[in-house]
């Protein structure tokens, strides 16, 4: 079978192909300068640097390659404001589309809802265009003392009780926080898993947390966890829980994104920095460590970016738009797949109970789950230097339920075959790393619990 089709998915258009064909078409029609740039809190800005047609007889497809870019950056980076010097009319129909009224309105309507302010477009010429004003931090990795570290997915919640960086009980407990419109559940479930972990413990000196969706500052931003929730019962009952959670605790208490702990995760496990941590969980988590071990403090929100160009990709639920990442490395992708690949599901099946379903017919040889794992992996194999666009990484950290049992070998193996036939350079420069099966399950409530500092002597 062909490397560059995938079994159950054959019309994947890897965007890094139109990207690619997009810049020697500008080269050739003599480039001229394309910059873009997304504005975060406090006046932070990442700049991305291109270039753009100066002639250009191809006006449709260059505005929907830079748009995908655009879309990119928005949701790896996170903010408010889109800076565009280019193409009039590429910038104009950006902010037409980046609107309330366009087809960009659930970007636009979330990050305004994220960073607290209205959202916009701003279009610049090159002496108005902003610099670049990036921060960094230290992440983690702190193992003294008796702590408690969770992991908040869509399916499961994970705990672990850590003695001086060992852990000594990890448990996953099943939850449907999506489903729950009342956000006291969500507190007691956190709270009695807190209360388990912490039965092992002869006291408890920190905890550190790591949840699915945008947290700044231990606020919760926005997160399918609490999908069902009222907005205005989600400003004052949910945006605060774990500010509230910390002061029942009495003790330092951190809490952040799933994927950024997915990346701290490989810099504990690996000794390694330069780190894109992918976790295929309900959705696709991502984080980034950068050459220094620092964190960008970037959204890295992958499951919203796109990766696929092919104009009848699946729908994402949530956002509305098509060929994103959460539809290709997450449960979701295992579900979609299944149907191509031949396997029908009860329709009362949930999402993690389908991905059970097709690990058990990978472990008793069916033929029709390996091609969905190999699907996912090709797929991975062609995204990985399209990641490379906008992130310089030299290890990939792959975690999650999905990545569980062969399957989630094959989906490695796979994509570095791709890397290795299609793309040698990136193939050097990128190693895919797979860790043991249980620190794929429970890894990074292990590594969150690492991420509070405790100051002073312990008692």
């Amino acid at each position: 079978m062909s490397l560059s089709r995938p079994p159950t998915d054959p019309g994947f258009e890897p965007m890094l192909f139109a990207w690619l064909r997009y810049l020697d078409r500008a080269r050739a029609s003599g480039e001229a300068p394309l910059r873009m740039a997304i504005e975060r809190e406090e006046g932070l800005v990442s700049v991305f640097e291109t270039v753009a047609p100066d002639e250009d007889a191809e006006p449709e497809t260059t505005y929907r390659v830079v748009e995908r870019v655009v879309k990119f950056l928005l949701w790896s980076r996170g903010g408010w404001r889109i800076h565009f010097q280019g193409p009039a009319a590429v910038g104009r129909r950006l902010r037409a589309d980046y609107s309330e009224s366009g087809p960009r309105a659930f970007d636009a309507r979330t990050m305004s809802r994220v960073y607290e302010k209205p959202f916009e477009v701003a279009l610049h010429s090159p002496a108005t265009f902003p610099g670049a004003r990036e921060a960094v931090r230290f992440p983690g990795g702190h193992l003294d003392g008796f702590r408690i570290g969770f992991d908040l997915g869509a399916s499961d919640y994970k705990v672990a009780a850590v003695i001086d960086g060992k852990a000594v009980y990890t448990e996953e407990i099943p939850w449907t926080p999506g489903e729950q419109a009342d956000p006291g559940y969500h507190y007691r479930h956190i709270q009695a898993g807190l209360k388990k972990a912490a039965a092992h413990l002869p006291r408890v000196d920190a905890i550190g947390g790591s949840s699915a969706g945008v947290i700044i500052r231990n606020q919760i931003r926005i997160a399918s966890l609490f999908r069902s929730v009222p907005e205005d019962v989600f400003e004052t009952r949910v945006k605060d829980i774990f500010l509230r959670l910390a002061t029942e605790w009495g003790v330092p208490f951190e809490v952040i994104n799933d994927g950024e702990v997915t990346a701290l995760a490989g810099k504990l496990s690996l000794g390694v920095t330069g780190v894109l941590g992918v976790a295929m969980g309900s959705s696709e988590a991502s984080g980034f460590l950068d050459t220094d071990g620092h964190l960008r403090g970037w959204l890295d929100e992958l499951a919203f970016v796109p990766v696929d160009l092919n104009p009848e990709a699946a729908v994402d639920e949530w956002s509305g738009d098509r060929g994103v990442g959460a539809n290709y490395f997450s449960q979701q992708a295992v579900n979609k797949l299944a149907r191509t690949a031949g396997i029908a599901f009860p329709d009362a099946l949930t999402l993690p109970e389908r991905l059970k379903e097709v690990q058990s017919l990978m472990d008793r040889g069916d033929g029709r789950a390996a091609a969905i794992f190999e699907t996912i992996g090709i797929t991975l194999g062609f995204t990985v230097p399209w990641y490379e666009v906008f992130y310089k990484f030299s290890n990939l950290l792959v975690l999650g339920r999905v990545m569980s049992g062969p399957g989630g070998k094959i989906i490695v193996d796979k994509a570095a075959a791709v890397l290795k036939a299609e793309f040698p350079a990136t193939a050097a420069r990128v190693r895919i790393h797979l860790l043991d099966e249980k620190s794929r399950r429970v890894g990074q409530a292990v590594a969150a619990a690492s991420l509070p500092e405790i100051k002073g002597k312990h008692p």
